[in-house]
């Protein structure tokens, strides 16, 4: 199928079903805002390896202790999310270096990111898809 046709076609829809595109646009820009307004920006494992590599970025596990000790990312720090609160002195030193926080899938990780944001660290990121998308992309753990 020609890239002409397909055109026509996405533009004929359009015109026939434009509450369904206004719909879609709108919820899209909703879902960049929110994401945007939640904090800290994600990191794919690639671009997290940059920044480890380049910036010695500080890696922050805030998986509970016995789920770090399965396999966790080189020279990680783990503050379960649990307790980061309690926390923070520890990652003091670190409050102006890059702070990737890392969880099991990189859904758990949001909160704790912002709590540092809100004790003043200026760099936090969140791992994409945590500790899961990590293996996925055949970086190493390391596992004790």
């Amino acid at each position: 199928m020609s890239l002409t046709i397909m055109m026509n076609q996405f533009i004929e829809f359009s015109t026939n079903h434009w509450e369904m595109v206004a719909l879609f646009v709108a919820i899209l820009i909703t879902l960049v805002f929110v994401e945007r307004k939640n904090g800290p920006a994600g990191l794919t494992a690639s671009a997290a390896t940059t920044l480890i590599n380049n910036e010695d970025a500080v890696v922050v596990d805030i998986r509970p202790e016995k789920e770090f000790k399965t396999g966790y990312i080189t020279g990680s720090i783990n503050i379960p999310a649990t307790k980061m609160k309690d926390n923070l002195k520890r990652l003091e030193k670190h409050k102006d270096d890059p702070i990737i926080i890392v969880c099991k899938s990189g859904v758990t990780s949001g909160p704790s990111a912002k709590d540092l944001q809100k004790a003043g660290f200026t760099k936090v990121y969140k791992l994409q898809g945590g500790v899961a998308e990590w293996q996925s992309s055949n970086l190493p753990l390391v596992k004790k």
